[in-house]
């Protein structure tokens, strides 16, 4: 059983020709976070997330790069930097804690990184870098030589630098653009400004990077798809023409099939008699595969597979049901966004990857729904292992469907699919959720069953959700070609509507809120569907387990329970963020669940501490009668002012709140931060008293995200008031002198807000000069979507040629940094209305060049307009 017991951690580094990492003294610590795991303490700067990180295909001559690199953040435009800033613990991403950085970048930055490593040169072999995951688009170069390029944050990618490399020294530079929320690209639940069900940024490298020894000839990829009715396993073994290969298939180390054949066309791999693999009994079969040229076998690895089969199939009672190995199995699962606080997308180790499967096993479930994320290699790996049927959701297109967005997620969609597909965990894709960023639902749900038309296609979850049993999103077709009628209920469930041929599913319900004092993310505020007290969850659970039963008797598949963790301010997992405490304990869970799934197999041992069920108004008049006899211990009080707000005594917190703010003392955390943040009600405030010493107001911006809040709160407690009706620009001005000492500190905020004021009041002229002057002193901040829509605004309505002469610089200043179609189109249309036909021309050539879809035939229509002189 090579193959499973070498996943726990290959480190075969003596076999690569990478002799040495550079890696100076540790230079590394963690930065403090409101809260961590148990796994943080674990993490080994020299060593970190040591395992071998691709499991399905295992070579091994591979290196390493995890651990300390240097790190810049730049400028975006700006060139390669000469010196760095300091370490960074890759591959944990430069917001969390554990990266040792926890900064954030803007979209008007780059980070870079920087490693040196030791090479000895071997004419005979091939060497791949390799990056799990870089968030979200990475240029690499070796020994100052770009060698490759990729977008999308959440799929591996390698490229071949054997030419570029030396012997001895090689530098490996990476840089990194992450516009987060105010790009084109995928980003999932991460945005600018966290809060609610969205979550902080995961910026740069967040998987493991590592180097890989191969042949000159060698096979560059596996594809299979068992087929339980025929006992076989089609595989494709991609490697160079010309080639043959062998696999052969091994059941604790006992041969059980074997085929020969050419490389690059599906052969069909015999597994006479099949242990199928199922929740209850997730059998892996070993893989070996051999290429082969004459009779010398020139290259190898090893892999796994599991034979099982996802259908749709009829019950007895006539109801469409989701069949696992033709059998009927109930789909009760849970939605994992895969979040930590101390590594957000990355777990802090293995053990901790490991941990949320076995957890969510232990509670009972047979089904992961992945929400809007795309995991490592090694999740799957343990999802395949441990037994947990996957839906895996695509990371949907940014919802504002900019320019360009439609291509960034189809290309993710497509490296998915061919990333993940010989997992068998995995039995279903999730297209659309809930009309994020939905768009050719028809067209793409076809093009997905196509695709891989060995699994099930949930094309919209929640393409009908229903809040408090009113429907919030009617869709008049819903679910069009889709195998899954999918709705969403928030908090209680219920079914979906009966349609023919398609599965019932309920693909999000509960959300049931309940915090745990000490064990926060957000001490000063939470959030969910509902919210009660730890010693009502189990029965508020336990009667929405019941209605699935009776659901169940009317047609339901499968549902999908929000959530098992909580995820920074949303407190309503099953158990806390940190995965210290679970607030119904695993046995009362399974008890529950029992009823819809009898049997998921092993129970791991998973050791975590119950919730306390004491009635929280019983502890909070305990703890109130401490503060009142003088306790101030600043733990204290901050936990004191959490219970006060969870037995909503509003007086009570008011009072906790500012001793707690009193006790505080520089330098503040970021939970301090927020805390203040959250409690200030105006200018005299102890909170903003604390909050403006740590300010420089000589500062005019800063990523700092309190900053931000504490420049809106001094807008709207000095500035708005005095804003009127139709005010012209100089009475904007009159009031900016008014602002005193925050004059600076709130100039580009201040300059924001006014052109913004014009815009939706109509007053375009004013508008103009207002974002031309906010440009000229701020253009750097000003998202190039944005100054494309103001550039347009000012097409449409302006006729003066100053005003579009300024409009034209702006929209110059997009096309020389993002070459997006609909940026060329607005520049080619201003050029053209300040009469430079032939430039406008030109421009629009290239907008055409780059478009597709509706997009392609409206600039056709421009540049035939502009050909004509109309």
């Amino acid at each position: 059983m090579f193959r499973k017991s070498c996943l726990l951690g290959i480190l075969i580094l003596t076999l690569s020709p990478f002799l040495g990492i550079g890696q100076d003294k540790i230079a590394w610590q963690m930065q403090t976070t409101s809260i961590q795991t148990r796994w943080a303490k674990d993490v080994n700067p020299l060593n970190p997330l040591p395992e071998y990180p691709r499991p399905q295909m295992v070579r091994d001559s591979w290196t390493n790069l995890n651990g300390l690199w240097e790190y810049a953040i730049t400028v975006k435009g700006d060139s390669m930097p000469l010196g760095y800033e300091g370490k960074i613990l890759v591959p944990y991403p430069l917001e969390s804690g554990l990266s040792g950085v926890q900064k954030r970048i803007t979209p008007q930055q780059n980070l870079w990184y920087r490693k040196i490593v030791t090479y000895k040169k071997d004419v005979s072999k091939k060497t791949l870098l390799h990056f799990g995951a870089v968030d979200n688009e990475a240029t690499v170069y070796v020994n100052g030589k770009e060698i490759g390029r990729h977008e999308g944050g959440y799929t591996a990618f390698f490229f071949d630098i054997t030419n570029t490399l030396k012997d001895g020294d090689n530098e490996i530079v990476v840089k990194v653009f992450d516009p987060t929320d105010q790009g084109v690209y995928p980003h999932g639940k991460q945005v600018s400004n966290p809060a609610n069900i969205y979550y902080t940024p995961t910026s740069g490298i967040w998987q493991t990077v590592w180097l890989e020894t191969v042949p000159v000839a060698y096979i560059a990829n596996l594809i299979f798809t068992p087929d339980i009715d025929k006992g076989i396993l089609n595989i494709t073994v991609s490697a160079p023409v010309g080639y043959s290969v062998e696999v052969t298939a091994l059941d604790n180390n006992s041969k059980v099939g074997n085929i020969k054949g050419k490389a690059n066309i599906s052969l069909r791999l015999p597994v006479k008699n099949a242990k199928l693999w199922a929740p209850e009994d997730p059998f892996l079969y070993d893989l070996d595969v051999k290429l082969i040229k004459g009779s010398k076998v020139v290259d190898e690895v090893s892999s796994y597979f599991g034979m099982r089969k996802i259908s749709v199939g009829k019950d007895q009672k006539g109801y469409y049901r989701i069949f696992l190995n033709n059998k009927y199995v109930y789909n009760l699962g849970t939605l994992d966004q895969g979040f930590w606080p101390d590594g957000l997308y990355t777990a802090p180790t293995d053990e901790a990857l490991k941990f949320d499967i076995e957890a969510i096993k232990a509670m009972g479930f047979n089904t992961i729904r992945k929400h809007i994320k795309v995991e490592s290699a090694r999740w799957y790996y343990y999802a395949d292992k441990l037994g947990m049927l996957v839906w895996q959701d695509f990371v949907n297109p940014n919802q504002g469907l900019p320019e360009g967005s439609k291509t960034a997620f189809e290309k993710q969609l497509n490296e998915t699919i061919d990333q993940l597909y010989n997992h068998p965990s995995i039995t279903t894709w999730v297209l659309f959720n809930e009309k994020w960023g939905q768009y050719d639902q028809q067209r793409l749900t076809e093009y997905v069953k196509q695709k891989d038309p060995s699994r099930l296609l949930n094309a919209h979850s929640g393409e009908m959700l229903w809040v408090n049993e009113q429907l919030r999103s009617p869709s008049p077709n819903a679910w069009i070609g889709s195998y899954i009628a999918d709705v969403h209920s928030y908090p209680n469930p219920m079914n979906a509507p009966a349609k023919e041929g398609r599965v019932q599913i309920l693909g999000e319900f509960g959300g049931i809120g309940v915090f745990i004092p000490d064990h926060q993310w957000l001490s000063n505020r939470s959030w969910g569907y509902v919210q009660v007290t730890p010693s009502q969850l189990l029965g508020k659970y336990a009667i929405m387990n019941e209605h699935l039963q009776l659901l169940e008797k009317e047609g339901l598949a499968g549902s999908i329970y929000t959530q098992p963790f909580d995820v920074e301010g949303e407190e309503n997992g099953i158990m806390t963020y940190d995965r210290e405490v679970i607030k119904i304990p695993f046995e009362e869970l399974r008890k529950i669940h029992a009823h819809l799934v009898q049997n998921v197999g092993i129970i791991p041992q998973v050791r975590i501490q119950d919730a306390d069920i004491t009635d929280p108004g019983i502890s909070y008049s305990k703890a109130l009668q401490k503060y009142i006899d003088g306790e101030r211990n600043p733990n204290f009080l901050k936990q004191i002012s959490n219970m006060a707000r969870q037995v909503e005594d509003a007086v009570g917190y008011r009072v906790i709140a500012q001793s707690y703010i009193s006790s505080l003392c520089p330098p503040y955390t970021d939970s301090d931060f927020n805390f203040m943040i959250s409690n200030l009600v105006d200018t005299s405030d102890l909170a903003f008293q604390k909050l403006i010493k740590e300010v420089d107001l000589t500062n005019t911006t800063s990523n700092v995200s309190w900053n931000e809040k504490l420049r809106e709160f001094i807008f709207n407690s000095i500035v708005r008031p005095k804003i009127k009706k139709n005010m012209s620009r100089n009475a904007w001005d009159s009031v900016y002198v008014e602002m005193g000492i925050y004059k600076t500190f709130l100039e580009e905020f201040f300059l924001r807000e006014r052109s913004l004021y014009f815009l939706r009041n109509g007053n375009i002229s004013e508008f103009t000069e207002s974002t031309h002057e906010w440009f000229n002193k701020f253009g750097k901040s000003i998202l190039n979507w944005d100054l494309n829509n103001y550039a347009w605004a000012v097409f449409e309505n302006i006729s003066d040629q100053n005003l579009l002469s300024y409009a034209l610089q702006w929209s110059k200043r997009t096309v020389e940094e993002e070459k997006v179609p609909i940026f060329m189109d607005t520049y080619a249309n201003i050029l053209y209305k300040l009469g430079n036909r032939d430039l406008a021309i030109f421009w629009e050539k290239k907008a055409i060049e780059s478009a597709n879809g509706e997009d392609l035939k409206v600039f056709q229509d421009v540049l035939n307009k502009f050909a004509n002189k109309r």
